[in-house]
């Protein structure tokens, strides 16, 4: 057996460069890879979140959900659950990518990159590096980058009927 060694970037707006890297036997589940990560960044764990196999321009492949949210009649949902699917199943490349969503309403992003294997058997994950301070789980400001225009007039401002008959008719 071998631990597997990965790096945990969270996604910021601000570019704060706040990463953990963690060392996990290749054996494990995805979940024991959840709660570390969780454990490292100082969140609760009382959100779902899912894993996605990703490839180097991060794109999002296989699920691998917190919870089985199919049902019987879902039999096409391409998704496996944390608590049995194992780490090393999904390990292609050396540098495998994975991308991990936490809180889908606040959308917590990292990015997670395989970075080295050590020989041996490891009892339980373990944090090994920790730079940059972990943000408050309940504010994230990633969510304040979407910027929407008003596309309404003002309701002071008078509407021209000719000028709304001319976009209308213009494609």
């Amino acid at each position: 057996m071998s631990a597997l060694k990965f790096r945990i970037l969270l996604d910021t707006a601000n570019d704060d460069e706040i990463f953990r890297d963690v060392l996990i036997d290749e054996s494990n589940s995805f979940e024991s890879f959840y709660k570390i990560i969780l454990q490292s960044f100082n969140f609760s764990g009382q959100e779902m979140a899912s894993f996605y196999v990703s490839n180097n321009q991060w794109d999002k492949g296989h699920e691998i959900s917190l919870m089985d949210l199919s049902n019987d009649e879902d039999t096409q949902i391409n998704c496996s659950t944390m608590n049995n699917t194992i780490i090393k199943d999904f390990i292609s490349q050396e540098d495998q990518k994975f991308i991990f969503i936490y809180d889908f309403l606040n959308m917590w992003i990292f990015l997670i990159e395989l970075i080295g294997k050590e020989d041996g058997d490891l009892s339980s994950p373990k944090l090994i590096l920790e730079v940059g301070n972990s943000p408050n789980e309940n504010e994230n400001t990633n969510l304040n980058t979407l910027i929407f225009e008003n596309q309404f007039p003002e309701e002071d401002s008078e509407i021209d009927s000719n000028d709304l008959e001319e976009d209308y008719y213009d494609y």
